[in-house]
């Protein structure tokens, strides 16, 4: 994958898909400007190289038609402050006056368009709108892993329309971090796996298990495989139509030697409230109108020591309600764990993210991601369609090159 390094930039115009989905209260001010922050190194190094940024993200779901609460303007601001220069605002993202615009950039300059998602062509991977789109540029990047599990026009269709084409710094870091855990990792490697549900990481699961050496599972998920294992779990969240899906899972990891870590005792309460009284008891144990919200001391020693011996650990997932204080002592025992081992470290991002940042121990992984989804389709084996069109884009370029001689 070529990334931007690979690319004669000097001169040319410069389109990048970026996440700047940001979040924003009610006075349209940014309360956390971290995806931002996190493609500055590719935009210094296209600034340094003498090239004319433009800049395409979405931000919220407009639902295909313009919503002034969803303007990027408040991003082209607190970018223009960060980068300590002036970033234009464009009246839309594509369009003859948006097309006039981007002709008269000099290098230097950063245009940011208006959000993608006011057009529904977006989401639509519409050929026509990433036509017009490609019209602003000479080279395409891409620096949004966070949407790049998505076929949109603006990370996938566009990389049919443009001369050139490459990966952003991001989204290289990424994918090559990605690579050391999953396809080449320092062993033993071991899977972290928590969050709500197992239909959502369901063939995450299955994937992981021709590719790690042991399995941590918590959070509300873990409790369609204590009910697989024959243990009441009470009024805890059970996903009934994959009990059996969680069996299959568990006898294959038996079968494949693979040690599969499931709690020992659990945080109760009778409801999810930081004030409700809560307990913790053995999984064994849980009352019939109570539910399971953390897991237990015991629980969070034992998945510890799971991870003291491992070179490589990948976490995706809290371990209970961790927004809540009560509740959130079993997720900061993991990543006071994670942190502590002498390991590579990613985290998924999502909550996984937020509770990281929550136990304060950020500086002390190798990487957080910065896209739930996408990094979840890479657990699940899955190609990302925005990676897949960039190959195809570049595998184009390479044999016109080769032609060309």
């Amino acid at each position: 994958m070529k990334s931007i390094k690979d690319i004669d930039i000097d001169g040319k115009r410069l389109l990048i898909r970026v996440d700047f989905n940001v979040p924003l209260d009610e006075h349209q001010s940014i309360t956390d400007d971290s995806r931002i922050r996190g493609v500055l190194p590719t935009l210094h190094y296209a600034l340094e190289h003498n090239a004319a940024v433009i800049l395409a993200s979405h931000l919220g779901r407009p639902k295909g038609k313009p919503v002034p609460e969803m303007s990027l303007n408040p991003v082209a601001e607190r970018l223009g402050r960060l980068l300590e220069t002036e970033v234009s605002m464009a009246p839309d993202c594509v369009g003859d006056a948006v097309e006039a615009q981007a002709a008269k950039m000099s290098p230097g300059d950063l245009l940011m368009l208006e959000n993608l998602r006011f057009h529904k062509e977006e989401q639509e991977d519409d050929d026509a709108f990433a036509r017009s789109l490609a019209r602003l540029c000479d080279v395409y990047i891409n620096d949004a892993f966070a949407v790049s599990h998505r076929s949109n026009a603006s990370v996938s269709a566009i990389c049919r329309h443009v001369q050139a084409c490459g990966a952003g710094l991001l989204l290289k870091k990424e994918l090559d971090y990605f690579k050391q855990a999953m396809a080449d990792p320092k062993r033993p490697l071991v899977a972290v796996i928590g969050g709500a549900k197992v239909s959502s990481k369901l063939k995450a699961l299955e994937n992981m298990l021709r590719h790690v050496d042991t399995i941590v599972v918590g959070g509300a998920m873990a409790n369609t495989f204590l009910r697989a294992a024959g243990i009441s779990t009470g009024k805890s969240m059970v996903e009934e139509d994959l009990v059996t899906a969680a069996e299959g899972i568990m006898r294959r990891a038996a079968e494949e030697g693979i040690p599969f870590y499931l709690p020992v005792d659990a945080v109760v309460a009778v409801e999810v409230d930081r004030n409700a009284a809560s307990k913790t008891v053995p999984v064994q144990k849980i009352p019939a109108e109570w539910m399971s919200l953390d897991i237990g001391p015991a629980t969070a020693t034992r998945f510890a020591e799971a991870l003291s011996d491992a070179k490589t650990i990948i976490w995706n997932g809290p371990m209970g309600v961790f927004e809540m204080d009560p509740f959130s002592h079993g997720t900061m025992a993991v990543a006071e764990a994670v942190a502590n081992a002498d390991a590579l470290t990613i985290i998924g991002g999502g909550d996984t993210d937020a509770a990281v940042h929550k136990a304060g121990i950020s500086d002390r992984v190798s990487y957080i991601s910065t896209g739930g989804g996408a990094f979840l389709a890479l657990l699940e084996g899955k190609t990302l369609p925005a990676v897949a069109a960039l190959e195809a884009c570049q595998g184009r370029s390479a044999a016109k090159h080769m032609w060309a001689q």
